[in-house]
């Protein structure tokens, strides 16, 4: 399977240099990121909004090895932020955060992570939206429900991810499914050991299932990512077997997969929200959507043997 080679090689700085150098990459890589830059990111956002659509945004860095460049990433987002409420944006806009990128993985890096990720929560609420924090590989997520359940003390509509490769995911789940609570589940794009996580597709799937059928009939906010056409009409079915309308869940896909999914769903009255990640540090995010599906990598594989 390619899928858990691609996954390491995420990981690898050799990689990352014969990547970055391929003549192809740039083309495969302007389908996934939004842009560089704050002023490249903002007038997708107001197309988004145009069609209907609601936009999660990720400022991609994950590879944080000093204090300092936590705190650049805090500013980065405080920088989105303050341009959002200038353009009103604010309503059609949320945050996705991965607290490594606020430091999580450095020495006290819970305390440094919730240091850093509370003034974006701060400024997100103010402005009328807020932040979800995004899951990564399973030895950060004890520290990451705690740092949500701690924010949610104050901003009690910040989000949070769940995977349903991990087994001890639907444990996370009802727990998680109670009133005013946002979760987001995914598949899952991070390289697991058999020991806490299924390996296979199918088991995968049906985890999948089991963990949105908790959600749905749980009393928070479902939001379901996922590109899977059969997972979206399992979702739906699940959604009116659970009695909820229409807007008391959402669907998210990734930025230059399936955009006319975007618009049918929304079309037909549901919330969409696209995940938009921008910034300049696009390795991992990049490598993880290539693992996740196969043609992203045939895709990628036939833009660099054509502009060799």
């Amino acid at each position: 399977m390619l899928g858990p080679v691609i996954l390491a090689a995420s990981r690898s700085d050799k990689m990352r240099r014969f990547v970055s150098a391929a003549p192809g990459t740039k083309q495969v890589v302007d389908r996934f990121i939004a842009g560089e830059t704050v002023d490249q990111v903002i007038p997708i956002v107001e197309d988004a909004a145009g069609k209907g659509l609601e936009v999660t945004l990720d400022v991609v860095g994950e590879d944080i090895t000093t204090p300092a460049q936590a705190e650049a990433a805090r500013d980065a987002y405080l920088e989105l932020i303050e341009r959002l409420k200038a353009l009103d944006l604010g309503p059609r806009a949320e945050m996705s955060v991965k607290l490594s990128m606020f430091g999580q993985a450095l020495e006290g890096g819970h305390e440094l992570a919730l240091a850093n990720v509370r003034p974006v929560v701060e400024a997100a609420d103010a402005i009328g939206t807020t932040v979800t924090l995004d899951a990564e590989d399973h030895t950060t997520l004890d520290s990451m429900f705690a740092i949500h359940e701690e924010l949610r003390k104050d901003f009690p509509q910040t989000g949070c991810v769940i995977q349903s490769y991990l087994f001890r995911t639907e444990d996370d789940a009802r727990r998680l499914a109670a009133a005013g609570s946002r979760v987001r589940i995914v598949k899952g794009a991070y390289k697991e050991p058999a020991s806490v996580a299924y390996q296979d597709k199918a088991e995968i799937d049906k985890a999948y299932v089991r963990i949105t059928r908790i959600l749905m009939e749980g009393a928070g906010y479902p939001m379901i990512g996922s590109h899977d056409p059969r997972l979206i009409a399992i979702a739906q079915e699940l959604g009116r077997q659970a009695g909820r309308k229409l807007d008391e869940y959402e669907f998210q896909m990734l930025y230059g997969i399936r955009s006319d999914e975007h618009v049918r769903l929304a079309a037909e009255g549901h919330r969409m929200r696209v995940y938009t990640a921008y910034g300049t540090d696009w390795y991992g995010y990049f490598m993880r959507r290539l693992a996740e599906k196969p043609a992203n990598l045939l895709f990628f594989g036939r833009s660099v043997l054509t502009k060799g």
